[in-house]
């Protein structure tokens, strides 16, 4: 089938977008199954630009996994978003920001297929075929909606449900790693279970698959070093974007929050605070906890703030660049997702086949 308008991006998305199957419309690019070494699948909402959390965290270890293995898959998740109420316009803009913030932060829409959720339907009904296969009570333990649950005194069905959504996503793809942070570990359990339970009553289709967990230490707020970095925190000074200016990143820094005590030590659990900075300009720098403290000898916290905060706006500077460069042309990014959609549905769509086949529906 002959494409309209071949060479108006947005037109080439919106017709994707109509036409949402790999029958209806060729990619240009096939994905290959894996060879050897397995398959990476991962997801980031679009809730924001990402933070420096976001990037130390698992933003820099997906751009390395791309180097590891030979099919990796990165989602923008944008049904997961909407668990929480969401701006549709504000949404439409956050998916664009966080795909230029994607490819600032390094990674490559060739080595890695990099699509948006939503686009590839399949995603959906897996998570509907799964749900049934899920317990109620299964669900109620796990931490995330303990946690979101309570802070809003009840939870909608969507919020409720949503590891099982995860689930999907991981399976959909046969997918055999999962880079996660501690706080996801549960959820990939529940992943894993729903493969047992799947391959135990129908055949064996989906592997188990496996944490990958980062060796970054989380980065906590600045302002409740307690807590960790968050893009939700009330509180502007607790978090560092990494679109923020050379003097917003020097201003959030300087008013982190440490303690009465002038020398740099690293101790966690007794001063969280200057060691929340110490893990920042070991992560950025990347240099090791030792010689961070060996270059702070003989400075108080207000001299090494400064040095912390220079080595941050060094490491951020040319993503920031990059995003605003990237976001000024929509169409571009929107044609990047357009065709990862597309290979997407390439695996999505004889896997679900052969779900479909298996439970009775074809």
């Amino acid at each position: 089938m002959a494409l309209p308008v071949r060479n108006n991006l947005r037109s080439l998305y919106r017709f994707i977008q109509k036409f949402n199957s790999p029958k209806r419309f060729l990619c240009a690019a096939a994905v290959k199954e894996p060879t050897g070494g397995g398959r990476v699948f991962s997801g980031i909402q679009p809730t924001g630009v990402p933070h420096l959390g976001n990037y130390l965290g698992a933003l820099e270890n997906w751009v390395a996994l791309q180097q590891r293995f030979p099919s990796v898959l990165y989602s923008i998740v944008d049904l997961h978003s909407i668990t929480q109420p969401q701006d549709p316009a504000v949404l439409r803009g956050s998916i664009l920001d966080m795909m230029a913030s994607l490819l600032a932060c390094g990674i490559d829409p060739e080595r890695a297929v990099l699509f948006q959720q939503s686009q590839v339907s399949e995603h959906a009904e897996l998570s509907w075929i799964l749900g049934c296969l899920t317990t109620m009570p299964r669900l109620r333990h796990l931490p995330q909606w303990k946690m979101k649950s309570k802070a809003k005194n009840e939870g909608s069905v969507g919020l409720y449900t949503y590891p099982v959504l995860q689930a999907a996503d991981i399976l959909l793809y046969k997918s055999t790693h999962v880079p996660v942070g501690e706080d996801q570990i549960q959820h990939l359990e529940l992943a894993q279970d729903l493969a047992r339970i799947f391959n135990g009553r129908f055949g064996e289709l989906f592997p188990e698959p496996s944490a990958l967990l980062s060796s970054t230490r989380k980065v906590k707020s600045l302002r409740d070093p307690s807590s960790k970095m968050s893009k939700s925190d009330p509180q502007a000074m607790a978090t560092i974007r990494i679109t923020d200016s050379p003097d917003d990143v020097a201003l959030k820094i300087r008013r982190a929050v440490t303690d009465f005590t002038s020398e740099v030590t690293f101790e966690p659990e007794e001063r969280p605070g200057v060691s929340n900075l110490v893990t920042i300009h070991a992560a950025v720098a990347r240099i090791g906890v030792d010689e961070v403290l060996a270059l702070a000898r003989g400075m108080d916290t207000g001299q090494y703030k400064k040095l912390v905060a220079e080595a941050v706006i060094q490491r951020l500077t040319p993503i920031r660049e990059e995003i605003l460069r990237l976001r000024a042309d929509p169409g571009h990014l929107e044609a990047i997702l357009a065709r990862g959609a597309c290979r997407a549905r390439e695996l999505a769509t004889p896997v679900l086949r052969e779900v479909r086949q298996r439970v009775g529906f074809c």
